[in-house]
């Protein structure tokens, strides 16, 4: 097991790792719309949600793998009302790549985040 980090990313804002490989699989930890130097985006789910998927980048690319290998993605939003426009910006992200996902509403998110996202990804050279 080998517990990850970016400068690329923002860092934890708690006791756990950006990001964990095990077994040719890369477990990021749920992203929410910090920049790299740690700073929250406003109240803008699509600005929300670029950063985010931005993160989701910047932290499979720095280790050793990319966003066509994602294999599952976990959504956590405040308000489903939002569920169409996050579908559309995942589409323009992941563009024909199709993982498997779930979207979740929940009551609230650290620093009054709209939206959360978390991933699991093979390494390349692994599980391909």
């Amino acid at each position: 097991m080998e517990f990850l980090h970016t400068d690329n990313a923002p860092a934890a804002i708690g006791p756990y790792s950006q990001a964990v490989k095990v077994n040719g699989l890369l477990y990021t930890s749920g992203q929410i719309a910090l920049t790299a130097a740690g700073e929250m985006l406003g109240n803008d789910i699509k600005k929300q949600t670029r950063q985010i998927f931005s993160n989701i980048k910047a932290i499979l690319e720095d280790n050793e793998t990319s966003i066509d290998q994602v294999i599952k993605i976990n959504i956590f939003l405040t308000d489903m009302n939002d569920f169409g426009v996050v579908n559309v910006l995942m589409a323009e992200f992941f563009g024909d790549h199709k993982p498997v996902r779930s979207t979740i509403q929940v009551a609230a998110l650290p620093k009054n985040a709209m939206i959360e996202m978390d991933c699991i990804a093979t390494v390349s050279g692994d599980y391909h």
